[in-house]
């Protein structure tokens, strides 16, 4: 079965939350840093320790923030905001940009997978990723052939 999907064009604002939210939940550690430093304020008091961790984690998450947004004006991501089509099959993604213009993608190419309220998410890196809303499929049983697709290839549950 081919999986053929609505031209969708991806927000920079959406990927921007989506991707965040993926690096705040990947690196949870680093909120913990931030944790033992204020806790320095138990040993020697001072609210310096406090104020100190909460503007190093500011700027970690602002740090991601902007290289996040930097992806949206780079040429070499436009692509990922262009309106663009989708070929599902169980051998690859086909990323159409128009009837003649497409770049394949294969499954081994995605290293995980989330199935959101909104849509499926495809992380192809750190930064580069494919959010499927629902909104772009046909019909239901394109979904679930999607979802079906991604629970045997192991990248959800």
């Amino acid at each position: 079965m081919i999986v053929k999907t609505k031209k969708y064009k991806l927000e920079t604002g959406t990927y921007i939350k989506i991707a965040l939210a993926a690096v705040l939940k990947q690196q949870w550690w680093v909120i913990l840093i931030a944790l033992a430093i204020m806790a320095g304020s138990l040993i020697i008091w001072s609210h310096w320790w406090i104020t100190g961790a909460l503007i190093a984690y500011a700027l970690y998450v602002l740090f991601w923030l902007i290289q996040f947004a930097g992806i949206t004006q780079m040429e070499q991501g436009k692509i990922l905001f262009e309106r663009l089509s989708y070929e599902i099959t169980s051998q690859q993604i086909l990323i159409k940009l128009s009837s003649k213009q497409g770049m394949p993608i294969k499954w081994e190419q995605i290293k995980r997978a989330k199935k959101a309220k909104s849509g499926f998410v495809l992380w192809m890196s750190k930064v580069q990723i494919i959010y499927l809303p629902f909104k772009i499929f046909n019909t239901e049983n394109e979904r679930k052939f999607l979802e079906t697709i991604l629970k045997r290839k192991e990248y959800i549950q």
